[in-house]
């Protein structure tokens, strides 16, 4: 079997605003740049559900609160990024990436940030 992977398209929409992690988005020709956008959260661990994970980190398995939050986190953050740029003008969001840094013990900040982009 074979696939093209070319032909496959690993533009997310969010919003109505095109995000991808790469320079160009295929099929479409940048046509204004706005700057780089960007979205952040910073969340804590919650106590009870930190020792329950504790435990099963013992054990081995995924620790599903741990991903959970991870998820919302990166959620929140693409919200805001796309805020930016539609405040912007842009119908897009190039270079995607996401980072992340301790604030406090048992806080972490989660940061999106891209470059804005009309593209036709």
């Amino acid at each position: 079997m074979n696939i093209n992977l070319s032909a496959i398209s690993m533009v997310n929409i969010v919003q109505g605003i095109m995000v991808v992690n790469t320079e160009t988005i295929p099929g479409k020709v940048i046509t204004d740049t706005y700057g780089v956008v960007s979205g952040s959260t910073v969340r804590a661990k919650h106590v009870g559900k930190d020792i329950l994970q504790g435990l099963k980190n013992i054990v081995g398995g995924e620790l599903r609160a741990y991903t959970n939050l991870l998820e919302e986190s990166r959620q929140e953050a693409m919200s805001r990024l796309v805020s930016d740029a539609m405040a912007r003008g842009a119908n897009a969001v190039v270079n995607v990436r996401f980072a992340t840094s301790a604030v406090t013990p048992g806080a972490a900040e989660l940061f999106a940030y891209g470059t804005a982009v009309k593209v036709e």
